[in-house]
């Protein structure tokens, strides 16, 4: 009888907690689209979730931190955050629950613990939105985009104004660049709508015009005729790399700022959260954001060298096929990539291992560096075997990752994982750049081996929108 009981208890009890989180999703998705005020917890996007997601985040965080936060707590609190005026903004709700359970007395009442944590937040200026022009429209510029039309929110940030790329705009390649951004075999089908208006050649995304723009020649074009000033051009073509060939981006009437998509050569090579505040917009007008693997790997050995030091090491990643190699046997300008891609394991170079030395000049010379591309789509993992200045084990390597995942300057970047069957195709469509995998880590004194995973695709495009809104000084005020 009492299992009965107990049965009618947990179904009463999951009834109200889908409840409760069908009226916390209505409050985060008005508080972002009235307010342009954006809620995470630990970093995760909560807006336009399910209930059934929110739910599965709030099991994660509660393992996460090892405290009993609820989606009673986070509503206690979204509903504060509805009563206090703030300007645009990205908080932390996990984060917020998390500092109201540490601190019980402070947090009985919800509205006045909030005030005091967001005191920063309520005196902050008001930022002024950038135009963003996209060159290019391959993997990467099709994840950018569908990222900016999907948080384009009030359009207090970042606003996606046109698409350049080569040959004629017809109907027909409207409408397959459309097809292109609707549906995506990796990353699924885009939450939005897109129509094509032929006559003005553009695409209406989520109801918002984004003009196709056909050149051959960066300089050439004048933005000022779409309307378009002062635009922020992010460069997804792989054709320009160095800064003479990128300065041409700058002779276009109505651009103002170039960011390269892939790692640059005699530019700032950035991996966003180690080193960007290195260089300064008012100084800086080109920018590159490094590569997928150099913005998974540096974060973690940023820590790593910080906190035990590293001696010496070595890299390995085990990196999704690209769209650089043959689909199948064919000539290539480089060895084994000429072989068929999702048939057989390459082995090929990757200058990651020289490229983190950009962001941490203390390890110029301490690493080497090796690819194996594997037959996955999407979705890769690096191996770092390094020796480290200081004895450690292995619950200490894993404590202070956890630690800065928690909090610091890097909490965008390094997500803790603590999955015991996590493979590559769970961490597709992750926004941080690394996925630290606890269980897997190994450690003997002074040497340790990590495994790091990636999402090379999604994962990489949100680090390359932090680092565009450095770059359009419209970053939001932050809670983390």
């Amino acid at each position: 009888m009492s299992s009965i009981l107990n049965y009618e208890k947990e179904v009463s009890e999951q009834a109200i907690n889908r409840r409760t989180t069908i009226e916390f999703i209505t409050i985060v998705n008005d508080l972002w689209y009235e307010k342009s005020i954006e809620l995470v917890l630990f970093r995760n996007s909560l807006v336009d979730k399910r209930a059934s997601e929110v739910l599965n985040l709030i099991n994660y965080a509660k393992e996460f931190i090892e405290k009993p936060i609820s989606i009673q707590d986070a509503l206690q609190i979204a509903k504060a955050l509805q009563q206090i005026k703030l300007p645009s903004s990205k908080l932390d709700i996990g984060k917020l629950a998390y500092e109201c359970y540490l601190s019980p007395k402070m947090a009985t009442n919800k509205v006045q613990f909030v005030k005091k944590k967001l005191e920063k937040a309520i005196t902050s200026l008001e930022i002024q939105p950038k135009d963003v022009v996209l060159y290019g429209f391959g993997r990467i510029g099709r994840l950018l985009a569908r990222e900016l039309m999907s948080k384009m929110g009030k359009g207090s940030q970042l606003r996606l104004r046109a698409i350049v790329t080569r040959g004629e705009i017809t109907p027909t390649v409207l409408l397959k660049r459309a097809s292109l951004l609707s549906v995506d075999s990796v990353h699924g089908d885009f939450l939005g709508t897109v129509q094509i208006d032929n006559d003005r050649k553009a695409l209406i995304i989520n109801g918002t015009t984004v003009y196709m723009i056909s050149s051959n020649q960066p300089e050439d074009i004048d933005y000022t005729a779409y309307g378009i000033k002062e635009a922020l051009i992010i460069d997804n073509t792989g054709a320009f790399t160095d800064k003479i060939a990128l300065s041409r981006h700058l002779k276009a009437k109505g651009a103002s700022k170039v960011l390269l998509t892939a790692p640059g050569k005699g530019i700032p090579n950035i991996v966003h959260g180690v080193n960007h505040k290195q260089y300064h917009p008012d100084t800086d007008d080109i920018f590159s954001a490094a590569s997928c693997t150099t913005n998974a790997i540096t974060p973690v050995l940023k820590v790593l060298e910080d906190n035990f030091g590293i001696h010496k090491g070595h890299l390995e990643t085990i990196h999704a096929y690209t769209n650089d190699q043959n689909l199948v046997d064919n000539m290539h300008r480089k060895y084994r990539r000429g072989r068929a891609a999702a048939l057989n394991m390459v082995i090929t170079e990757t200058g990651a291992g020289v490229a983190v030395s950009k962001a941490i000049p203390a390890l110029e010379g301490r690493l080497t560096s090796n690819a194996i591309r594997v037959p996955v789509p999407n979705g890769s993992l690096a191996i770092l075997n390094l020796q480290l200045r200081t004895k450690v084990s292995k619950r200490s390597v894993n404590s202070l990752l956890k630690k800065y995942a928690l909090e610091g300057d890097l909490v965008e970047q390094i997500k803790y994982s603590m999955d015991n069957e996590l493979v590559s195709s769970d961490i597709v469509g992750s926004t941080a750049p690394s996925i630290f995998d606890s269980k897997a880590t190994i450690a003997d004194k002074e040497t340790i081996v990590i495994y790091v995973w990636y999402d090379n695709e999604y994962g990489y495009s949100h680090q390359v929108i932090r680092l565009a809104k450095y770059i359009a000084k419209v970053r939001r005020y932050t809670y983390y």
